[in-house]
């Protein structure tokens, strides 16, 4: 029996604050890791495991695709990957932080792209929404700011990635969201390995570093992408982007949690401002979505 549009709707916000929440576990993770495997490297092992389990799993799915399905995931897999190796070395010339605040500028970049590519009118209270998450970023990431190489490659990734959302919000659709999931998982994973390959690979070692890859390349992978893809096919593009500011307010949780670091206020102001963000969107803002267009009509546009 299908779900309503309302219950769908519901279903995808649960979905992804769920996956915003396994981001956000990645964060101490990844910094460990990257210790003593090169960022490029690691990227390349985490998704291609992802791509591999993807393939095996969702066979049946990937078989069901049109050669157009298969080009326009590829696509979007695409700017997901590119974004992917322009945040990692756009990292390694700028704080943590800034690079957190940076790449959250998707959320301002979405209803940007939303409005001027495709031509949809974004309500006054998503715009809204809007400055509160990106204010709640703001706290919860900037302690100091100037702009350089790091932030110039990482607000390129932010675009990469609005784009991407954009893309999903328009193109995906519930009974083919799961094969071009796996398909952006595979051209993650080549763009990826073309990066590291180059300077040789440098492999994780020890059961805690190969089990770290294998959490992000299932939960933060496997199940993160499909998780976006068959969201994103029930809610529009700035809806999801707002959701997904989440992530660092899960990512400040889980460094007091587990990290030891200090409750501040720019925590719970930054993280209540997110959270309110969220809220006017979902609810204040509650409108019916702009209805994805059916795949029938889609097969007619390039």
């Amino acid at each position: 029996m299908a779900m309503s549009p309302a219950r769908a709707r519901t279903v995808a916000t649960i979905l992804l604050v769920t996956l915003t929440a396994v981001w956000g576990s990645t964060f101490f993770l990844i910094r460990d890791l990257v210790q003593t495997v090169p960022p490029a490297d690691f990227l390349a092992v985490r998704f291609t495991l992802a791509a591999v389990l993807m393939v095996v799993i969702f066979w049946r799915q990937l078989r069901g695709l049109s050669r157009r399905d298969w080009l326009v995931s590829a696509a979007l897999g695409s700017l997901y990957g590119f974004a992917q190796i322009l945040q990692t070395i756009g990292l390694a010339h700028t704080d943590a932080s800034v690079s957190g605040f940076v790449t959250g500028t998707y959320v301002v970049l979405t209803p940007v792209f939303t409005a001027l590519l495709l031509r949809e009118r974004v309500p006054a209270s998503t715009w809204y929404a809007v400055l509160l998450a990106t204010a709640g970023l703001a706290l919860l990431s900037l302690n100091g700011f100037s702009v350089g190489l790091g932030e110039g490659l990482t607000l390129g990734a932010a675009a990469l990635y609005a784009l991407h959302i954009v893309g999903l919000g328009r193109l995906s659709t519930p009974d083919r969201a799961t094969g071009m999931s796996a398909v952006q998982m595979i051209a993650i994973a080549v763009i990826c390995v073309v990066a590291a390959v180059p300077d040789g690979m440098v492999w994780p070692s020890g059961v805690g570093q190969w089990g770290s890859v294998v959490y992000m390349a299932t939960a933060a992978g496997v199940l993160a992408l499909w998780a976006q893809t068959w969201g994103q096919a029930h809610m529009s593009a700035t809806r999801a982007a707002i959701v997904m500011t989440l992530e660092p307010v899960f990512a400040a949780g889980f460094a007091v949690a587990f990290g030891g670091e200090v409750l501040t206020w720019r925590m719970l102001v930054g993280g209540a401002l997110v959270l309110t963000a969220m809220y006017t969107v979902e609810l204040i803002g509650r409108r019916p979505d702009a209805p994805n267009r059916p795949a029938e009509a889609l097969h007619h546009e390039v």
